[in-house]
């Protein structure tokens, strides 16, 4: 562990404590770069917390008033929902702090692990529950962790057919260079490798967020079933010029499409192919 990881672990477990006296609280975990040992000084803290019924606005206030240098930033969500947060400013570290009855977590899980909700921001939160480091309550944490590491094949399939969407960009190059078109170029170029990734995720059984997604190369190894290279290949389509990156992104489609076959010949790949090898051409005049 490093020694900004080990500082803030020690932070967090010290801040929790007025939480953690709260009757009505079952668990607490610790997830993001301080539970998968990331840190470094722009790092903040990621914390989970569990409970019967969710504290009152007076009981978070007592709790904050106990760690002497918390300033409460904003306030996110409503109690109503069954879940909220609290951004936290504390010795200079900002801090995350998510407030969430049992049920209304367990109905999130379920929600993503029967229902196939794949959209849902909560799929950041079941890696983060994977990666988590419980602080309190760590039976009932354990107990997600199982569930949530017995992946659906029904939500991987989900997964991938929802993420096999591209749009050809590499047959319209010539009429977008014309098009002062820089915006939507780019927009295609990031969702195209966010599905790329959302495929592969769903082929290898992991979770995936498009939601502030972070640490690519890392997400990557974990990867067992992807094209050759990937991290380079998809770091290279925003740094080369417009007609290589096109080309390197059909390629790597071409590629994904090909795994699916493999991997998980149940799911139609006929309109994907199509797309493959296509150049859209001028109309003459004349």
């Amino acid at each position: 562990m490093t020694e900004k990881t080990q500082y803030l672990l020690d932070l967090v477990r010290r801040t929790v404590q007025p939480y953690i006296a709260n009757s009505t609280t079952r668990a607490v975990m610790v997830t993001g770069s301080v539970a998968e040992g990331l840190c470094d000084e722009y790092s903040d803290c990621d914390v989970m917390f569990y409970y019967d019924e969710l504290p009152s606005k007076a009981g978070l206030e007592r709790a904050r008033q106990q760690n002497s240098q918390a300033e409460l930033i904003e306030f996110l969500g409503h109690p109503s929902d069954g879940a909220f947060g609290e951004s936290l400013q504390i010795d200079g570290v900002e801090c995350q702090f998510a407030h969430a009855t049992i049920a209304q977590w367990e109905r999130e899980i379920t929600r993503i692990l029967e229902d196939f909700e794949i959209q849902s921001p909560m799929m950041k939160g079941m890696s983060g529950t994977l990666n988590g480091v419980p602080l309190y309550g760590e039976p009932l944490i354990q107990q997600w962790k199982a569930r949530i590491a017995n992946f659906p094949d029904g939500l991987a399939q989900a997964m991938v057919k929802h993420y096999l969407t591209f749009v050809p960009v590499w047959g319209m190059q010539e009429k977008l260079a014309r098009r002062d078109a820089t915006l939507w170029y780019s927009q295609i170029m990031v969702e195209s490798a966010q599905n790329i990734l959302g495929v592969l995720a769903g082929l290898n059984r992991q979770y995936y967020s498009t939601f502030q997604f972070k640490r690519m190369g890392r997400f990557i190894d974990q990867l067992a079933i992807a094209p050759e290279n990937l991290a380079l290949r998809l770091e290279s389509l925003f740094h080369l010029k417009a007609d290589a990156a096109v080309c390197e992104l059909e390629g790597l489609v071409r590629a994904t499409i090909a795994l699916i076959e493999t991997h998980m010949p149940q799911v139609d790949t006929v309109s994907a192919k199509r797309k493959l090898g296509w150049r859209q051409q001028p109309w003459s005049f004349g």
